[in-house]
C-alpha cells in the first residue's frame, strides 16, 4: 500500500513539471504536456489516471456532466494542465470545485505556456 501524502506527491509531480517544461518548453497543446507528463510521474511509480470522468451529484441523483479530470495522480491529487496565454480566476476556480466534487484535498494547476515554470505552478487546497 502506497503511503505518499499529498505533499510528497506534491513534491515528485514539481520536479516532473520542470523536467518536461526544460526538455519540451512553453506553447504546445495540451494535451501533449499531458501526455509527456503521465509519462514522467509513471516512470517515479506513481499511479497516474488520464481524463478520469469526474460525476456531480446533486439531490441524490448522479449526473454525468462531462467533467474530466486532466490527471490523477495515486488517487489522491489532481493534476489540471493549461496551455494558455494567461491563466483566468476560472482556471483556478475549475481545480478548487474539482477538489469539493471528487473530496480530494490537493489540486495542481499547471501553465505550460510562461517563460519561467516556477511562476505556472500553482497548489489548490481542500482542507489539507
Amino acid at each position: 500500500m502506497d503511503q505518499k501524502t499529498e505533499n510528497d506527491i506534491s513534491y515528485l509531480i514539481r520536479g516532473a513539471i520542470f523536467k518536461v517544461f526544460n526538455e519540451l518548453g512553453p506553447g504546445l497543446l495540451e494535451s501533449v504536456y499531458e501526455a509527456v507528463l503521465l509519462y514522467e510521474l509513471e516512470k517515479q511509480g506513481l499511479s497516474v489516471k488520464r481524463q478520469v470522468a469526474l460525476p456531480v451529484f446533486y439531490d441524490g441523483i448522479k449526473l454525468e456532466i462531462g467533467f474530466r479530470l486532466d490527471l490523477l495522480v495515486n488517487d489522491k491529487v489532481i493534476i489540471e494542465i493549461k496551455s494558455v496565454e494567461t491563466l483566468a480566476k476560472v482556471h483556478h476556480k475549475q481545480v478548487l470545485t474539482y477538489l469539493k466534487l471528487s473530496n480530494l484535498k490537493l489540486g495542481i494547476l499547471v501553465n505550460f505556456n510562461v517563460e519561467n515554470i516556477s511562476k505556472g505552478i500553482f497548489r489548490k487546497v481542500n482542507g489539507l
